[in-house]
C-alpha cells in the first residue's frame, strides 16, 4: 500500500471547530418550524443521520430500546432515552439544547413518549424508525398519523451552512488526494479487491474516519454501477471505474473517475468523452431556481444524442451531507428547485453490458449564481499501468 505522506491540505489541515449547542438548537428550531409550515404537529427522530444532524447524538450501539427526539413549535425539544444510555446522551454536543427524559427497563416507553405528542396529531417520522416503535406509538395514541420525514421535509438537511460546507470541502479534498495517489499504483495483474483495499487505506490516511464504499469495476464489471470489488484480476486493456467515499469530520465524500490500463481504444475514448461532456454540461446547468430534474435532463440529453441513452441507467446525482446519499436527487420528476448551499453529486455514466462502463462524478454545491465543484481532479481519462 502507498506510504507517501499525506499532503497538508488533505490530512494535516486543522480540524474544523466543533458544532455548538447553539448550532443544534437552531437546527432543531428550524425542523420544528418546517414541520409546522408543512401542516404537521411535529417531528419524531430515531437514532440515525437525522438525530446526528439535529443533536450530535450517535448512540454507541444499535438498540431495540426506544430512543426518540420529539420536536414541536409548541414545546422545547425532548429526547426520550433508555436510562442506561442517558449518560451517553448527556455528553452529546447538542444535549444542552434539549431536555432528556429517560425510561427504565420494565416500563412502557410509549407511555413516557405519548404525553409529548398531540393526541390526534400528524407527525413526520425519520425514515429509519423501527416499525415496532411506530406501531407502539400508534397503539398508545390511535388518533395520531405519521408521514415519512423525507417525504414531508425533504429539505431538512439539504441546505448546508458555512461550517457544514467546510467539512464537505475537506472530505472532497481528501477524496481528491486519494485519487491522485491511486493512479500512481500498478493496476495490471492485481485483483480488484487489492485496489479497493488501497483506496480504503488512502481515504483513512487522508483523514476519513469512516470508509463507506470503494467500487473498483474492471473490464465487464465496470458495466455494473454498484459492482462490489471482487477477485477478478485487472488486465492490460481494461477500463476501470473507481467510485469511493466516506466520512471526514462527520461529512461525506463521493467521487468517481474512470481510468484505463494502457492505451484505450477509439471507442473507449469516445464513450469516456461523451460522459465527460455530459458531466460538464450538467455542472454548467447548476444554478439557483432550476429544478433538480433539469440537471438530470441536461446530462441525459448529451448521452442520448450520442446514441447511448439506454445505457445511462441511474439518476444523475444525489445529495450528500452527514450521509453519503441523501435528498435531494437529480432525477426526472424531482421538481424541487436548487437553493444556494445544496450539495449533491453530478455523476452521469454509460454502461455497456459484458464490455465496460464509464462514470465521472463530482460533488457540487449551489452558489448564488451557479455551482462550484468540491472535487477538482482531472476528469480526462487517466492511463494507468
Amino acid at each position: 500500500m502507498s506510504s507517501a505522506p499525506a499532503p497538508a491540505s488533505a490530512a494535516s489541515a486543522p480540524a474544523p471547530a466543533p458544532f455548538t449547542a447553539d448550532d443544534y438548537r437552531a437546527r432543531m428550531a428550524r425542523a420544528a418550524q418546517s414541520a409546522a409550515d408543512a401542516g404537521l404537529n411535529g417531528v419524531l427522530v430515531a437514532p440515525g443521520p437525522d438525530l446526528v444532524h439535529l443533536t450530535g447524538y450517535r448512540p454507541t450501539a444499535t438498540s431495540e430500546r426506544l430512543t426518540m427526539l420529539v420536536l414541536s413549535v409548541e414545546q422545547d425539544p425532548v429526547l426520550v432515552v433508555p436510562t442506561l444510555e442517558a449518560p451517553d446522551a448527556e455528553l452529546a454536543p447538542g444535549a444542552a439544547a434539549l431536555t432528556l427524559r429517560d425510561w427504565t427497563d420494565g416500563k412502557d416507553p410509549y407511555a413516557v413518549t405519548a404525553p409529548l405528542l398531540d393526541f390526534d396529531g400528524r407527525f413526520a417520522v425519520s425514515d429509519n424508525t423501527w416499525a415496532m416503535h411506530l406501531l407502539g406509538l400508534q397503539q398508545a395514541l390511535p388518533a395520531t398519523s405519521y408521514v415519512s420525514l423525507t417525504e414531508a421535509l425533504p429539505m431538512l438537511r439539504a441546505v448546508k451552512d458555512a461550517a457544514e460546507l467546510a467539512r464537505l470541502e475537506a472530505a472532497g479534498a481528501a477524496a481528491d488526494a486519494t485519487y491522485e495517489e491511486i493512479v500512481k499504483v500498478r493496476f495490471s495483474g492485481r485483483r480488484e479487491s487489492e485496489v479497493a483495499a488501497e483506496l480504503a487505506h488512502l481515504l483513512t490516511q487522508f483523514g476519513h474516519e469512516q470508509v463507506d464504499f470503494t467500487v473498483v469495476g474492471s473490464g465487464p464489471n465496470g458495466a455494473n454501477p454498484h459492482h462490489e470489488a471482487g477477485e477478478r484480476v485487472i488486465e492490460e486493456g481494461d477500463m476501470v471505474v473507481l467510485d469511493f467515499g466516506g466520512l471526514k469530520h462527520g461529512y461525506g465524500s463521493d467521487t468517481s473517475r474512470t481510468v484505463h490500463v494502457g492505451a484505450p481504444s477509439a471507442e473507449e475514448q469516445r464513450v469516456h468523452d461523451v460522459v465527460r461532456e455530459a458531466q460538464q454540461a450538467a455542472f454548467e446547468a447548476v444554478r439557483p431556481g432550476i429544478a433538480c430534474q433539469e440537471v438530470d435532463r441536461v446530462a441525459r440529453a448529451v448521452i442520448t444524442e450520442a446514441g447511448y441513452g439506454e445505457r445511462f441507467i441511474h439518476r444523475t446525482g444525489h445529495g450528500i451531507g452527514v450521509t453519503t446519499h441523501e435528498p435531494p436527487y437529480m432525477i426526472e420528476g424531482e421538481r424541487q428547485p436548487l437553493v444556494p448551499g445544496m450539495c449533491f453529486s453530478v455523476e452521469p455514466g454509460i454502461y455497456l453490458p459484458g464490455r465496460f462502463g464509464v462514470r465521472i462524478e463530482d460533488i457540487v454545491t449551489v452558489t448564488g449564481d451557479g455551482g462550484r465543484r468540491l472535487n477538482t481532479t482531472a476528469r480526462e481519462m487517466a492511463v494507468v499501468s
